[in-house]
């Protein structure tokens, strides 16, 4: 009979389903056994057939719950958008669904958004098309990490586990100097974190950056909460 996981294996379960696998990855690119591009194409290699297996929308897009569930863990993401909205790439877009549900979410609210999307994941790219077809031309296929787009947005939302730990701060200044636009705003989230720790923040806070605001919701596991944040990047927004 299998041991009963442990309450640490619970909680980093409720935080990411695939932690042991990630956890392997990102040993193996400390350890100097796979490089940087190594580190992406074994995160793609484990998350794309996955989703590419998935039944349903929000399960392509890596949430295992029905719709409201996905609402819920997703909705908050409204909170950290301006009134006056804007161009919104979603980077790590997978198979388009949250670009979908971002902007029927935030007109609900009254706040238009224009979305975009870039994946890693060339196969997830064609779903998103195929799914999107009325963004076709608004999803590219490419590493964030080192892509310059062919414009910037006053909105960028990603999560930081797109790169491996140590590439974090490369990955966040590159971000605000070359997608995000200038007045713009980079949104980091949504990510499952213990209710009373705030690491994520702290390590981007410890790169310089002020951190402008943040949104919580809560978690299936009592100990968890849906976090996101946001920096906004100095300058005039255009139109100003």
């Amino acid at each position: 009979m299998a041991a009963e996981p442990s309450a640490a294996e619970v909680l980093a379960e409720a935080k990411e389903r695939g932690w042991r696998e990630f956890t392997a990855i990102d040993a193996a690119f400390a350890a100097g056994r796979i490089d940087q591009q190594g580190w992406h194409e074994a995160v793609r290699a484990l998350i794309e057939p996955a989703y590419l297996a998935a039944g349903t929308p929000r399960a392509q897009s890596g949430h295992s719950g029905d719709a409201a569930q996905w609402e819920h863990a997703r909705r908050p993401l409204v909170q950290a958008l301006p009134p006056e909205g804007g161009d919104l790439l979603d980077i790590g877009c997978a198979n388009g669904h949250l670009m979908e549900s971002l902007a029927a979410w935030a007109a609900r609210d009254g706040i238009t958004i224009e979305p975009y999307g870039v994946d890693i994941s060339q196969a997830l790219v064609d779903l998103a098309r195929e799914r999107c077809s009325q963004w076709t031309t608004r999803i590219w296929h490419a590493n964030a990490m080192g892509w310059t787009p062919p414009r910037t947005f006053a909105l960028v939302r990603t999560g930081l586990d797109y790169v491996p730990p140590t590439l974090r701060e490369d990955y966040v200044q590159h971000l605000l100097t070359n997608i995000v636009a200038p007045g713009g705003r980079l949104i980091i989230g949504i990510f499952n974190e213990e209710r009373e720790q705030n690491a994520l923040e702290a390590d981007v806070t410890a790169m310089g950056y002020a951190v402008g605001g943040r949104v919580t919701a809560p978690h299936r596991h009592p100990g968890v909460l849906y976090k996101a944040f946001w920096i906004d990047a100095p300058g005039q927004a255009v139109g100003e």
